[in-house]
């Protein structure tokens, strides 16, 4: 049986049927950052920077500790916490809209070097709602923002039920509020209005 021949190659040595030009890594466009337990940024990549710092110059936010923590809590911290984290889950950056994901690190820890919390920022689809934005110009509670996020999604009563685990009937009494707050009358409109109030 003959021998196989196995070719050794690194990473540092590229295949002769790859191509030898040199490609830059591609450009993240996601931030992401870590703060300590007292939600203070320990560690930011640039792109964080930027969409944390917009409008002012990203050399004069990265510079600046205490402003770069002031702007993680202007832009992210939520003022109506829901959950075990008080985050926000969207927000804008100029006319762009971005996603907040928080990820527990571990238990919080008293050392303040150590990082407790990551957080990334990745921008939202063209033709993206603030549903946070809208909930609060609107006052809608919380279960009307999540029927809401459902209709946007092109979503019926009965699959918005679903999803919610209550009845279609508690759905359309959640929409009918919704109708009231928005001054409208139809499930069509209320698309049509969340739409323009985002121009």
């Amino acid at each position: 049986m003959p021998a196989l021949s196995v070719k050794r190659i690194s990473a540092a040595e590229p295949n002769d049927s790859l191509t030898r030009k040199s490609v830059p890594p591609p450009k993240c466009a996601a931030g992401l950052l870590l703060l300590n337990s007292s939600l203070n940024p320990i560690s930011l990549n640039a792109e964080a920077i930027q969409i944390l710092g917009y409008p002012d110059d990203p050399a004069s936010v990265r510079s600046s500790e205490l402003l770069l923590a002031g702007k993680v809590r202007t832009k992210l911290i939520s003022q109506q916490p829901s959950g075990e984290l008080p985050f926000v889950t969207e927000f804008r950056s100029g006319r762009r809209h971005y996603l907040c994901r928080t990820f527990l690190l571990g238990s919080p820890t008293k050392f303040p070097s150590l990082p407790s919390i990551a957080v990334l920022l990745e921008r939202g689809p063209s033709g993206f709602v603030s549903l946070s934005q809208v909930s609060q110009r609107f006052n809608f509670t919380q279960r009307e923002r999540e029927v809401l996020e459902y209709l946007l999604q092109g979503l019926n009563s009965k699959a918005i039920a679903n999803r919610m685990n209550i009845s279609p009937n508690t759905v359309n009494a959640f929409l009918r509020l919704i109708m009231i707050k928005t001054g409208v009358s139809s499930r069509s409109a209320v698309v049509g209005k969340i739409v323009m109030t985002q121009v």
